[in-house]
């Protein structure tokens, strides 16, 4: 069996039944794939069953694609049965490197072919994962967020014995799949977006041990500040747009970061010409052709959406 056309996946095996794995069969089931649920353990089965049924209202919501059904999806605990006819492996075992690089090694043996294999693993290298195969060029790390079902993101590397093929296969299959993609450069410990959830959770840890602020305070301005404009748009083009019609460069020299070393535990970087130029050319790309007023008024837009839906939901508006 050689490796499908993206397109043409049909049966996916995901590894695992617990939160991450069933999230990602509800997913790929929204999506009308059939789904082969492998597990060590025969009671994950209805841990399995449950973590759909409770997706499945919201994927609902969202819309399901054609023939999408949740008797589509089946559960074993025998390995070799679950690789059969995979057209693509979505892996969610615990966050364990001897264990993650033993099951790889069995997930190679029990499929002897070029489809990928993806890894959940939230904080491991694929270099690492992959090191004890014999067939490591099909694995890629395929990282999403919490609940996999609803949560766009999807975090995408090679190991150093990854093809670059493999890599480019999966980016088209999580898109086609109904996912954001997101292609990374270079394996990173932490990845991308765990790198900068840890370094916020660290500085909250520490407000709170140092009775700087409450876990209540905490949650509260991030609902009511900062969170609602992360979603739209994220720091770089939000800091960009501060900047006015300079830009990042203008923020960048005229906001020095250092002046906040005493808010937080993380010191700031050095802003050096070479910094300035990337971080101008990367917020000159999310821009693009769009002025700032328009960006202004994109961002106003979707806060008034989100904050309304929010208030109906939480109640707030009472």
């Amino acid at each position: 069996m050689s490796r499908p056309d993206p397109a043409d996946v049909r049966q996916v095996t995901c590894v695992g039944a617990g939160v991450i794995g069933a999230g990602w069969a509800a997913h790929f089931l929204a999506h009308g794939y059939d789904v082969i649920v492998y597990d060590l353990n025969a009671e994950a089965e209805g841990q399995m069953h449950r973590i759909i049924d409770a997706a499945w209202p919201s994927l609902e919501k969202m819309g399901l694609a054609n023939g999408a059904s949740r008797k589509r999806v089946s559960f074993t605990t025998d390995l070799s049965k679950s690789m059969e006819s995979a057209d693509f492996v979505q892996e969610s075992a615990p966050e364990r490197i001897d264990l993650k690089q033993q099951l790889y090694a069995d997930l190679d043996r029990a499929m002897p072919n070029d489809v990928v294999i993806g890894s959940s693993t939230s904080g491991l290298l694929m270099s690492d994962i992959q090191a004890r195969s014999e067939n490591p060029s099909r694995m890629v790390l395929g990282h999403p967020f919490n609940p996999p079902y609803l949560m766009p993101l999807v975090e995408i590397v090679g190991g150093k014995k990854t093809d670059p093929a493999a890599v480019d296969w999966a980016v088209a299959f999580y898109r086609h799949a109904g996912k954001h993609p997101l292609k990374m450069d270079r394996e990173v410990l932490g990845h991308i977006a765990d790198r900068l959830q840890q370094a916020m959770w660290n500085e909250i840890l520490y407000m709170v041990d140092a009775d700087e602020a409450t876990p209540e305070q905490i949650d509260e301005s991030i609902i009511y500040g900062f969170g609602p404009r992360m979603a739209i748009m994220g720091y770089c083009l939000l800091f960009h747009l501060a900047g006015g019609e300079g830009g990042m460069r203008h923020f960048l020299k005229h906001f020095d970061p250092s002046v906040s070393d005493d808010w937080t535990r993380l010191p700031s970087p050095p802003i050096g010409d070479d910094l300035i130029e990337k971080m101008v050319a990367g917020c000159e790309r999310l821009q693009g052709d769009r002025s700032t007023p328009e960006l202004n008024a994109l961002r106003d837009e979707a806060l008034v959406g989100f904050l309304q839906h929010f208030n109906k939901v939480t109640g707030a508006a009472k």
